[in-house]
């Protein structure tokens, strides 16, 4: 059975990733190949020195204006591009490299809370303004818009008005690492069919 890659893209700490490498640490047929961030100080690229995992650091440039991070990708040939808190808008050229391989996670139920400028704890004060009584998380193919592609999953958590930005913040996170690891592995599970 042919193994399959898949490459990580993260901005921040990695916590995500982390969650993700270790749940297929011990697969003999998936493998993370690379984790790719656009921010050199993220803390993500500790986590890959901890995690043995190579962890490349690319500028704008590489991404928009040349085709370095395509080249890249091509090279790992990733079966699926896993957007783990990563922030900048994917450019056409590598979703058309890569149609139906790219997903994302989002920490709202989409189409709540999406777009440019809509992560993190800037959508977990948009739910609390809002009185909301649940949020979750979507996980999504990627497409040229912000938060727009066809979506996958989503997962539910009750909140109350008495929950903080940080405690929605956990109840979110806690759905991403139950969830994230388990879909990216029925996906490429089922390509492996």
């Amino acid at each position: 059975m042919k193994t399959k890659n898949i490459v990580l893209f993260a901005s921040g700490s990695g916590s995500n990733v982390e969650n993700i490498v270790r749940y297929f640490q011990d697969s003999p047929d998936i493998v993370i190949s690379a984790v790719l961030t656009n921010n050199k100080k993220a803390k993500v690229l500790e986590r890959c020195d901890r995690l043995a995992i190579s962890g490349l650091y690319f500028n704008r440039i590489a991404f928009y204006d040349n085709n370095c991070v395509q080249d890249i990708l091509k090279v790992f040939n990733p079966d699926l591009i896993v957007l783990a808190g990563f922030l900048w808008k994917l450019p056409e050229k590598i979703i058309r490299a890569f149609p139906d391989r790219i997903i994302n996670i989002h920490p709202a139920l989409l189409p709540k809370y999406g777009g440019k400028g809509m992560y993190g704890s800037k959508v977990h004060q948009a739910v609390k303004s809002n009185g909301d009584t649940e949020t979750g998380i979507t996980i999504h193919y990627v497409n040229e818009n912000y938060d727009e592609g066809a979506i996958i999953h989503q997962a539910k958590t009750t909140i109350s008005a008495d929950d903080d930005v940080a405690q929605i913040a956990q109840k979110v996170h806690a759905l991403e690492y139950e969830y994230f690891p388990m879909i990216i592995e029925k996906l490429v599970r089922v390509e492996m069919l």
